[in-house]
């Protein structure tokens, strides 16, 4: 599995609906789905994260959470690396970066997009699966 069919199977969801803790782009998905199907749509069997809200939580829990699900942390980002943002206090979000940008479920948009560039979040850290 590459990098670039992770980003690949990102771009695929494009266009889904957003739902909290959605899993199938059939009836939407929140930034997790995203990155879960991005990562098994390229052929990564690892674990989903479950048993988290909206806001709350640590970004050693999400660290840990992205860890168990059989990534690891990469210190330079590439094209289908998922992407841990702080997008508030308390507040995390996850993005498959792409060569062009970096795909994720906007809640405010209701939708699966693609955006150009980098994000405006901080990154607090960005894992990939390991070939």
């Amino acid at each position: 599995m590459t990098g670039a069919a992770v980003a690949a199977a990102a771009q695929t969801l494009v266009g889904a609906r957003f739902r909290l803790h959605g899993r199938d782009p059939r009836f939407g998905l929140d930034c997790v789905g995203v990155a879960a199907c991005a990562l098994r749509g390229a052929g990564h069997a690892g674990a989903v994260p479950e048993g988290y809200a909206l806001r709350g939580g640590n970004a050693d829990g999400w660290a840990a959470r992205l860890d168990a699900a059989g990534l690891v942390r990469a210190d330079e980002d590439a094209p289908g690396d998922v992407m841990l943002l702080a997008t508030g206090p308390g507040q995390f979000h996850l993005a498959v970066l792409t060569a062009r940008g970096f795909v994720h479920a906007d809640a405010g948009l209701r939708r699966v997009v693609e955006v150009p560039g980098r994000p405006g979040w901080p990154v607090i850290g960005v894992w990939r699966v390991e070939d």
